[in-house]
């Protein structure tokens, strides 16, 4: 099992702030993006080809990062500032 954060626009957008998912197998950031772009338009609009940044446990992932069972994914948009 895995939890699955969102934030900031992706939360407002799926309304829904956290998912718990069974993991099968380990996977990575990149295959449970496409997995959750496959769950609907909403989901789609938000994973599928825009960007998404990722957190592994509290540290910034690519699309590449293992998750395995018991880890913490967060996805939140970019952030601008100055």
């Amino acid at each position: 099992m895995i939890e699955v954060l969102f934030f900031a626009r992706l939360r407002e957008t799926l309304d829904l702030a956290r998912l718990a998912l069974a993991l099968a197998e380990p996977t990575t950031v990149g295959a449970l993006k496409a997995q959750l772009a496959a769950r609907g338009p909403s989901w789609h609009a938000l994973f599928a080809g825009r960007q998404v940044l990722a957190a592994v446990n509290q540290e910034l992932a690519d699309d590449a990062t293992p998750i395995r069972p018991g880890d913490e994914v967060a996805f939140f948009p970019p952030a601008t500032g100055g």
